[in-house]
Parts: C-alpha cells; structure tokens; sequence
C-alpha cells in the first residue's frame, strides 16, 4: 500500500461512503486520513465507520488516521410565521430574544452571546453572508439593523459577526459529549471549531487529556489575529476556508491560506487545506479546470494534506473524487518546479537552533547526495519524523514507531509512510529494522542506500542526535 506521492488526501465519511466495500474503495484510491463530521449523524453511524476503518488497518497493514471534527457553536436565527420573509434593501429589521415566529420586521436571535458583542455600525451576515445587515441601535437583548445585501431569509439560518470576538466556548454540551465518545473510540485527531483565541485551545486540551492530538479549525478571522502563537499550541491546522470566507472578503482567503501554510511550515507543523476543492464532483463526474488548479496550489505551496468534504460524504461520484485528487497531486509533484519551489520554500525558513533541527537538515542534504532510497526515522512521539518532513527532502521519509497511535497520527504529515513495528534497542538493532522495513515495503532493494535518522537512548521522545547511512542486503 505504498502511496506514490508525498501529500496526504484526507476524505470526509458521510452516508455516500457508509458501505464497507465503498469506504475500502476510497482508502485504496487514495485516502490516506478520514474525517469523521460530527455536525452530523448519530454516534451509532460513527461507530459503524470507525469499526470498518480500522479493520482496514488490519487488513492492509497500514496505519490509518482518524479526525474527528466538533460542530463547535452554531448560531442561528429562529423560526419566521411562514418559514421566510424576503428583506428589501434599506428596510429596518430588529433581532431581538423573543422566541415569537418572526416576521417582516424581526425575528429571533437567541444568542445573548451576539448582543453583549454588537456596536453601533458593525455588520451581521445571516445565511453564509447572503444576507447583510448593519447595526444601527443595541441593548442587551435586541439589536436594531439595516438591511445592506437584500435577499430571501428563511428559519434557522446561520448567523456570523465579522471582526469581533464572543464571550463562547468552542465546545458546546453537545462537543463534549462528542468529544467523550471520539476519545473512547479512539480517534487519532479533534479538529476544534469556532476557535478564537488561545485560550480556547488549552480549553480542549484539558478535556483531551493527550488521549489525541488536537488540529485547529481556522475559520474566524479573529485566530489569524494569533496566528503563530495558536500554532504554536496545536499538532496541525486545518485551513476551513468555507467558513473563514465569509467573515473575510473572497479576494482575503487565497492570501491567508499562503500565510497559514507558511507559517505552519516555520513551525513543522501538519497543515490541511480545506472546503470546496472539488466542489462540482458532488454532482459531476470530473472537476472544473478551477478546481484542478485549486488542489495544485494548495500542493505547490507544500501543504501536508488536502480535504475532501462533501464529494466524498454526501456526493454522487466518492471514488472519482478521491482518484481525481490522487491523479493531480501526482501531476503536480511529479512537475520539476514543485522540487524547485519546495527548496526555495525550505531556503526561506528559518531552522531552529537544536541538535535535533541540524541532524535533520543533515539528514535531506545526505540522502539528496548520495541518492539514497529513503529517510528511516525512529520515533516514539513522532516528533523525529514530523522534522524530517519539515525539511521537504526529495526521497520518501518511513516513520519508523512503536506506538500505534503515533504510527495514525504520522500519516497525516507529508511525506511520511509510517510503520508500527518494535523499537530499536542498539545500532544493530536500528539498521537491521530499517533495511528490512524498506525492503517490505518496496522503497530499496539490496545495494541501496538510507539514511537513518533516531535518538540516544532509544525511546527518548524528541531526542534526534543520531544520522547513520547503511546499505541495503
């Protein structure tokens, strides 16, 4: 099951892909992570998907990693009279906290949390920003707008407030009950949602308790107000870019999505793109040209991971959709300029001043020079690895761990194929696991050479001060 590229696919599980034969479908075609969408559906169809994904780890003896994605708070309008009204351009519409149906001239907000927040002149986007209205009276419990952008409103509609943040926990009674049944399932990743400022991330990882490692959603313009310093508490990121534009301007979100995954290669840490990549395949069998261009940015500029969404959750074509995402990370990393601005990328990051970071960098300049097979990392906490990935080198990198979970975690991360299998107790030890893990699994053959790289003592978490070049019997 080795993968012929360095990006990760990461496909969202959803009722198109319930089947065990559809979910082993996708796996084959290329999923190397899958999502699992805890907006919806109930804990039984998620432990029905969780069951079926790690029995394919047994199959195929691969590791596979699993998300599990919190809705995070949802802020909605209520019910209206009749289901909707239509909003006219300049007309005055009231939000207010009575839970009576509304009407033409207001309707319910039940969110304390939104008023405390609102000022004269800020805007409200209802409906995904269709909707635009401006605030021009407040108190505690209604505010008083005008309507901007005019349009069709009807109940329940989702409600956002661009450039402020609110007094609300990312994880609602619902996200922490999600989160006690991820955790006992044993999910390899929590992606947290509506995520505002750092503190809503120690919030999390206090309940998580290390039983996983934890992603951050960006989708709020007021985290990239933190950028670095949230990356610097999480495991990975997930660039949400559906979400995060619509509190931005459309022209913002390709400008951000450089920052975040530059920034997130500064730090050596996993980063995800996300939403709309292959949009038109929930309902067509091949992508627009856009979309092809779209998941080739995204891999040009060297994110981990890519996301599909609803092409594999809800759509027509899953597989499609997966083999089309395959075909052009193939393409594209198979393209000499990819090489060549992956070394500009790593030229332009600064290395941290350790050991650790200077063996690694070692590591790619070796393995690039004498034309070695592979990069074997020895890691417990997959931090030794996660360098080497860092580093962008032009040869395959096998994670080499014995800890499962670190092993699912491992194959979100670019580059990296990894193995479960013991630790290394010696030197001996070390080459002979190498040579004969990439012997197995098809990365050298005999007269080959790798590079490996691990810490003294074995088994110390984040301890690389070991490079070893050894030839393959």
């Amino acid at each position: 099951m080795r993968r012929l590229r360095r990006t990760k696919i990461l496909a969202t599980l959803g009722p198109s892909t319930s089947d065990p034969a559809v979910i082993e479908q996708a796996f084959k075609a290329g999923t190397d992570v899958f999502r699992f969408n805890f907006s919806h559906g109930s804990h039984e169809d998620h432990k029905k998907r969780l069951d079926i994904v790690r029995s394919l780890e047994k199959k195929y003896h691969r590791p596979i990693g699993i998300v599990q994605d919190l809705q995070g708070p949802k802020l909605r309008i209520g019910d209206f009279e009749n289901g909707s009204v239509s909003l006219k351009e300049g007309q005055v519409f009231k939000l207010d906290m009575s839970q009576e149906p509304g009407n033409e001239q207001r309707v319910c907000l039940p969110h304390p949390e939104i008023f405390a927040a609102l000022s004269k002149d800020m805007d409200l986007l209802v409906d995904d920003g269709k909707i635009r209205l401006r605030v021009t009276d407040v108190d505690n419990d209604s505010a008083e707008t005008t309507v901007i952008t005019a349009g069709k409103i009807s109940n329940h509609k989702g409600v956002n407030v661009p450039n402020t943040i609110l007094d609300l926990s990312p994880l609602t009674d619902k996200d922490r009950d999600d989160l006690r049944f991820g955790l006992d399932q044993g999910v390899d990743w929590v992606a947290l949602s509506f995520v505002q400022r750092p503190d809503d991330i120690a919030q999390a990882r206090k309940l998580i308790a290390g039983r996983a490692a934890v992603m951050v959603k960006l989708e709020k313009p007021a985290a990239i107000d933190h950028l670095e310093e949230i990356i610097d508490l999480v495991d990975a990121v997930m660039i949400a870019r559906g979400d995060l534009g619509v509190e931005v301007p459309p022209e913002d979100v390709p400008v951000l999505q450089k920052r975040i995954i530059s920034a997130c290669r500064d730090a050596g840490k996993p980063v995800v793109v996300a939403t709309q990549m292959l949009e038109s395949m929930i309902n067509l069998p091949t992508p627009t040209r856009a979309e092809a261009s779209d998941v080739a940015t995204a891999v040009y500029d060297g994110a981990d991971a890519v996301m599909l969404s609803a092409e594999t959750a809800a759509g027509e074509y899953p597989i499609e959709s997966v083999t089309m995402m395959d075909r052009i990370i193939k393409r594209v990393e198979g393209d000499p300029l990819y090489r060549k601005i992956l070394a500009a990328e790593r030229d332009a990051h600064e290395l941290e001043a350790t050991a650790a970071d200077a063996i690694t960098a070692a590591a790619r300049q070796v393995a690039s020079t004498i034309g070695a097979a592979a990069i074997a990392t020895f890691t417990t906490s997959g931090s030794t690895t996660q360098r080497a990935a860092r580093e962008r080198p032009s040869v395959p990198i096998i994670g080499l761990t014995p800890k499962a979970d670190t092993a699912r975690r491992l194959a979100l991360t670019w580059g990296v194929h990894p193995i479960e299998t013991q630790d290394a107790h010696n030197f001996a030890e070390m080459v002979k696991i190498s040579t004969d893990v990439v012997i197995h699994e098809e990365f050298a053959v005999g007269g080959d050479r790798i590079v490996i790289t691990a810490g003294v003592p074995f088994g110390t978490p984040g301890a690389t001060n070991i490079l070893r070049i050894a030839w393959v019997k």
